[in-house]
């Protein structure tokens, strides 16, 4: 009997597994992909690849063809995004809290260095209307998984 009850409030203690991952949180990251998506044809269409430094570099260790390079890593990246969308976080996964999180921070990096190049360069740099957009989702993201679902708060 005291067996029964020590597997029972261990198995209550934890989340279930629907819970790991709340749906506004699945909206949040498919919103964050879709941007992105927006934000890479943004780039594609400026030519990122010609004129930032670090997209010249990245491009370069692919091909000597940049704009293929540039458009290949771009497809690799968004569905990269989409299996982690429709596996690991629709799925609710426990891998998802820490693949979100790692979209959450490349993603808020990509939302603050475009702004800041913009600023540098005194103009338009080819992904800077998206990059805020990026940023916000980027930010709500992280605090809907700093909170976790609401029946979990305090």
């Amino acid at each position: 009997m005291e067996r029964s009850l020590l597997l029972k409030s261990t198995s209550t203690a934890r989340p279930s597994r629907n819970h790991r991952v709340p749906s506004n949180t699945v909206r949040a990251f498919a919103a964050l992909i879709l941007v992105q998506a927006a934000h890479s044809v943004e780039e594609y269409i400026g030519h990122l690849w010609e004129s930032f430094p670090p997209a010249r570099l990245l491009t370069g260790l692919v091909s000597q063809d940049r704009e293929w390079s540039f458009v290949a890593l771009n497809i690799l990246l968004l569905t990269f995004g989409l299996w982690c969308l429709l596996w690991p976080v629709r799925r609710r996964w426990p891998s998802a809290v820490h693949l979100a999180w790692a979209w959450v921070i490349v993603e808020s990096i990509n939302g603050v260095v475009h702004p800041l190049w913009t600023l540098r360069e005194g103009g338009y740099t080819p992904g800077v209307a998206t990059a805020p957009f990026l940023l916000v989702l980027a930010v709500y993201l992280g605090y809907q998984l700093r909170n976790g679902p609401p029946e979990q708060r305090s």
